[in-house]
């Protein structure tokens, strides 16, 4: 007789709908905000440093 049988429960079930989901890339709808921010600081500071340089 063995007695350092392993015993397995059975896992719960996946839900289906969490795989299509997921192979349809769900998520958000709009771009996000990052690059238009990063665009607008780097022309901010683009004009800065025109105006520091321009000044007599």
């Amino acid at each position: 007789m063995n007695t350092n049988a392993l015993t397995l429960s059975s896992r719960k079930p996946r839900n289906p709908l969490v795989a299509a989901a997921r192979m349809r890339q769900a998520g958000r709808h709009e771009t996000a905000g990052h690059g238009v921010r990063q665009q607008a600081a780097q022309a901010l500071r683009r004009e800065l440093g025109r105006l520091r340089n321009h000044s007599p």
